[in-house]
């Protein structure tokens, strides 16, 4: 784990886990958003450098970063990660959050993944532009919006609890 935290300076660039990703501007957020897909089908949602979704293939979030705190999923719960640090060692300290604050973390991102449903629209009123895409001829926003549909859909809306990775 890296010892320090920096804002990314060309998020579209540096996703390169995201093999097909875009950057937009959405009408009503301050900063450009980042969203795209893992080779595996997993996307990932970037709110300017915060928020951040992870969400697995069936559009189950796994994991988060949210004002400054990182979240996984623990399957029923998320649970929150906060770094501790002495000049030693850096230390991930865990909490799982209880099912108010959880239902609220779950609004809130469900929230955001609407606002981005509707500025992705044909229709919309005020759309987002897309600014870049990787690769330049990848059209992957009709495949961005059926996840973010799946995403706002779902019952289940948290991934089986994360194993084994560090």
């Amino acid at each position: 784990m890296s010892r320090t935290e920096t804002d990314r300076e060309d998020l579209l660039a540096e996703a390169v886990a995201l093999v097909r990703r875009v950057e937009l501007r959405v009408p009503g957020l301050p900063e450009n958003l980042v969203a795209g897909f893992r080779s595996d089908g997993r996307l990932s949602v970037y709110f300017g450098g915060d928020p951040a979704y992870h969400f697995d293939a069936a559009g189950r979030l796994r994991r988060a970063f949210v004002d400054g705190e990182l979240f996984r999923t623990q399957g029923t719960t998320l649970a929150r990660l906060r770094r501790t640090r002495t000049p030693a060692v850096t230390e991930l300290v865990r909490w799982d959050l209880p099912l108010g604050e959880l239902k609220a973390f779950i609004e809130r991102m469900r929230g955001q993944c609407e606002l981005l449903l509707r500025a992705t629209e044909p229709e919309a009123s005020a759309p987002g532009a897309v600014l870049r895409r990787v690769p330049g001829d990848d059209h992957l926003l009709p495949e961005l919006r059926r996840m973010l549909e799946t995403i706002l859909s779902t019952d289940e809306p948290l991934a089986p609890p994360i194993k084994g990775k560090r």
